[in-house]
């Protein structure tokens, strides 16, 4: 690991100390090594795939009353400080910009190669067992209900709908998590989340039926 990864990486853990659970260290930790598994197969700068992996979550919107601005601030100064030539902080505060589920209508259509790779990474983190764990766990931060079958989906929600949902959990698979699979860059990520995917609708038959109590 060179100095400025390490320096990232220490950056990140003390940032993140005490932050939700499906939005902390290992999340990063997570997305970071997902990311450098489909760099190699892809034609990339692995420099700027590994700081935007472990700089994307460094002030997550949901926790800072939706504001986007934080995140890019608090990268731009940390990569300032470390002499990181201003090139790469473009690019990397490009994916930290763009990377979100609910900014992909926003996106411009010629995505670099980077940015493909890191959000499908985390999109990847957000699907199968770990999605799964990820999605009960923020909805109990939330306080939401888990279920109820009386409450539909919003499916094609605008981006400021979804910022201000409080659904169930279990529509959030419907809203957002089984959407995932199909909206991914690489093949890397594409064979990855297949896997994931099933997993999920696996958990889902289970839940229904255990709800039902069927």
């Amino acid at each position: 690991m060179n100095k400025l990864i390490g320096n990232t990486v220490e950056f990140v853990k003390e940032k993140l100390k005490g932050a939700e659970a499906g939005h902390d260290w290992f999340h990063i930790e997570r997305v970071w090594k997902l990311s450098e598994k489909i760099a190699e197969t892809e034609k990339c700068n692995k420099e700027v795939v590994e700081l935007s992996a472990l700089l994307h979550d460094i002030a997550d919107p949901k926790f800072h009353n939706g504001d986007e601005t934080i995140a890019l601030k608090v990268s731009r100064v940390f990569l300032e400080s470390q002499q990181v030539p201003e090139e790469v902080i473009g690019q990397v505060l490009f994916i930290i910009k763009n990377i979100s589920f609910k900014n992909r209508d926003e996106v411009p259509q010629d995505l670099p190669v980077e940015l493909k790779i890191v959000q499908d990474a985390d999109r990847i983190d957000a699907i199968g067992a770990i999605g799964i764990a990820r999605t009960f766990n923020f909805g109990g931060f939330k306080n939401n209900l888990m279920y109820d079958p009386d409450i539909e989906p919003k499916l094609n929600m605008s981006k400021e709908e979804y910022k201000k949902s409080n659904g169930t959990t279990i529509n959030h698979f419907y809203e957002k998590l089984l959407l995932l699979k199909d909206l991914m860059n690489t093949e890397k990520g594409k064979q990855m989340a297949e896997e994931r995917h099933g997993f999920m609708l696996k958990f889902l038959d289970q839940f229904y039926k255990e709800w039902n109590v069927d």
